[in-house]
């Protein structure tokens, strides 16, 4: 069977309006014009017998069958880059464009206050981040790599353990001042907490406390509910109520007084975090840099 050539590159163009959402965007990429690119993936469409992309006048999408198709041939052209690079001896050149999507708290306390150093190291690399609360269409946005907290759910990604956080149970001293400090996990319920609303559900986060292989479930109340960790943080502050925050967003302000720890004894509950790209076999260099980096920063 003969191999042509046309066709992997229209795979090619088509990768790049998937990762860049346009025509327009990708043939900045590309280096070609956006009726080259419109063209190109008319080919395509032509030579395989479907319907690729929906278009409209702002921005394009993957039909059902699109989808399919792209999720299939995604992980080996993927490959054939990655071969292609490390075969020419350009492995370590970090380069290009690195499109990121992080959760709030990983984002704001861990990653952005480090990532000027990562960039400084690559000069020629160039860093789009997205800090929300959801992964969303992965492929379909274009992303090559996502940090996310909470257990994974099944899909064609590949998946990593990147780190587990500590779940620490926090309030300010003014609080403790006017309320007490509780002496055990249960007496959390006569106390004002602050929620955290789970964005998958909408309904606030439960609170077990840890010790060991004690655990001990608390109904919790509180007058306020918050869908951010900043927010949080600010509120149990100003004494509003006892939060229970990941331990690398709060480590300063326990260490200055502003915050103080309760119930230390039954801190061993942890939350995970992981790494989500595409590539099932070689990651590009940018992705392994990327990936060095955040796992020497955790």
């Amino acid at each position: 069977m003969s191999f042509d050539g046309r066709l992997l590159s229209g795979i090619g163009v088509l990768a790049a309006v998937v990762e860049a959402g346009s025509f327009v965007r990708a043939a900045d990429t590309l280096g070609l014009t956006q009726s080259g690119v419109s063209r190109a993936i008319a080919r395509l469409e032509q030579r395989i017998g479907i319907r690729l992309l929906h278009r409209t006048a702002r921005a394009v999408s993957l039909t059902d069958e699109g989808r399919r198709f792209y999720d299939e041939v995604a992980p080996l052209l993927q490959g054939i880059e990655s071969a292609a690079t490390i075969a020419a001896g350009a492995g370590a050149e970090v380069r290009g464009r690195l499109r990121v999507n992080v959760d709030p708290p990983f984002g704001h306390y861990l990653l952005t206050p480090r990532l000027p150093e990562f960039l400084t190291r690559y000069p020629e690399l160039s860093v789009d981040l997205f800090v929300r609360d959801h992964l969303g269409d992965f492929v379909g946005e274009g992303f090559d790599i996502a940090i996310r907290f909470g257990e994974p759910e099944p899909s064609g990604l590949t998946c990593r353990l990147l780190m587990r956080a500590k779940v620490l149970t926090c309030a300010a001293p003014d609080y403790v001042a006017r309320n007490g400090k509780p002496e055990h996990p249960r007496e959390l319920v006569d106390h004002d907490c602050l929620l955290i609303r789970d964005p998958t559900t909408g309904r606030p986060f439960g609170w077990e406390l840890r010790r060991g292989e004690d655990i001990v479930p608390v109904a919790v109340r509180g007058r306020l509910m918050v869908n951010d960790s900043e927010s949080l943080i600010a509120s149990c502050l100003g004494g509003q109520g006892i939060a229970q925050p990941l331990d690398f967003m709060v480590r300063d302000k326990l260490a200055d007084g502003r915050l103080v720890q309760l119930l230390p004894d039954w801190s061993d509950e942890t939350f995970p975090a992981y790494l989500f790209h595409r590539a099932q076999g070689l990651p590009t260099a940018k992705l392994r840099a990327f990936i060095d980096f955040v796992t020497r920063i955790v």
